[in-house]
């Protein structure tokens, strides 16, 4: 399974000058051809799911899909939630299976920006997850996501780059120079200058939002600056939608299916183009000699319930699988019976966790630790504990 740490992939682009391309995706289509297109490249790809495309989509389900698609792939693979709208959305991703979290509070002023996104980084951090925080504010212009970014462009300073990144602790920021949401107007103006006077300031990979009408040579100066993430999405979308187009001008009466004849192929020819241009073809021996592979950690617990606690066993599991699935990093939580009449332990707790550095926070956390106390330690001193990495 070539899910990998978010952190160690961009940490790799980012000292070796590419970038990884953070592919939006809205359906089954996109993710079979971002996967196809990286698959093809040998490149490391990040699968994004931006909330402001949930209208779109049922979440939950997209997420299942996009972590099969990962536990099969060929390349390096990162999951990440892109331009959450809360701390929830934060937690319930990290729930569902992304690796990586940005919470968007590049809206709001610095002080309550910077305090949303350290708590983020707080929680996230607690489970093992990277964050990607976001400074200045990069507008819409037009196209389909143009209308999801209201407002005047709002340029990164520098100087709060530096103490936004120390205070909250981010993994990777995003930044605004010049880009803009949905299609370029025009020539794009980028202010280099500002871009790498960030880089000084803050020395963690940078992330550009907005890369479609871009040229080559800015796509090269942005890597060149400390870009190491670039998150696309318009121009898969209007590749997905001129080939739609073409089909319903040439077959007459086609139905859903024909119109959607060659989507793929499209999306995955300019996935290519894009993972070429940025540099990060057939780099994936490399990346996953650089990356810790993601490990997801089942807490695995058998035991008896003593005396008349035994009676109140289904109560007991039902308040704890509430209690405890609430605990940010815990990914699933299952309670079962043992159905040999002679076993040496009548019930069982399987919890999943994201990773191991959630073992930890979950020991700690109040929801946890009053389930612990009031319910199950009283009752279950006969048990037996281990956690498993899972392969």
């Amino acid at each position: 399974m070539p899910l990998v740490n978010m952190s160690d992939m961009l940490d790799h682009a980012y000292r070796h000058g590419y970038a990884v391309g953070a592919f939006d995706l809205v359906s089954l289509d996109f993710l079979e051809a971002i996967m196809a297109g990286a698959e093809a490249c040998q490149a490391p790809v990040i699968l994004s799911l931006a909330e402001s495309h949930f209208e779109y989509y049922d979440f939950e389900l997209a997420m299942a899909a996009t972590v099969a698609a990962a536990r099969r792939a060929r390349v390096p693979v990162a999951i990440h939630l892109d331009h959450g709208a809360s701390v929830d959305s934060a937690v319930n991703a990290i729930r569902l299976g992304c690796t990586g979290v940005m919470v968007d509070a590049s809206t709001l002023p610095f002080t309550k920006n910077l305090r949303i996104t350290r708590q983020v980084a707080d929680m996230a951090h607690s489970c093992g997850v990277p964050v990607e925080g976001e400074l200045g504010y990069v507008a819409g212009v037009e196209g389909e996501d143009a209308q999801k970014h209201p407002g005047a462009v709002v340029y990164t300073s520098p100087q709060e780059a530096r103490e936004f990144v120390r205070q909250t602790k981010v993994d990777f920021l995003a930044v605004s120079i010049g880009t803009v949401h949905g299609r370029m107007q025009g020539e794009p103006k980028l202010d280099l200058e500002r871009l790498e006077a960030i880089r000084q300031a803050v020395d963690i990979p940078l992330v550009i939002h907005g890369g479609t009408g871009l040229s080559d040579e800015q796509f090269h100066a942005l890597i060149a600056r400390g870009v190491a993430k670039i998150n696309y999405y318009t121009a898969l979308s209007d590749a997905a939608a001129a080939r739609i187009g073409e089909n319903f001008r040439t077959a007459s009466g086609a139905g859903y299916t024909r119109l959607l004849a060659g989507v793929r192929t499209a999306i995955q020819d300019e996935v290519k183009r894009r993972i070429r241009l940025w540099g990060g073809a057939d780099r994936t021996a490399e990346v996953l000699e650089a990356c810790r592979p993601w490990q997801e950690v089942e807490h695995f617990i058998v035991y008896n319930l003593s005396g008349e606690a035994e009676s109140h066993a289904d109560e007991f599991k039902a308040i704890g699988r509430d209690m405890l699935a609430r605990v940010p990093g815990v990914r699933r939580v299952v309670s079962g019976r043992a159905w040999q009449e002679d076993a040496r332990y009548r019930h069982c707790w399987l919890i999943r966790f994201a990773g191991i550095d959630t073992i930890t926070s979950y020991m700690a956390h109040p929801d946890h630790v009053a389930y612990a106390d009031q319910y199950f330690r009283p009752h279950a001193g006969d048990r037996l504990k281990i956690d498993y990495v899972l392969d």
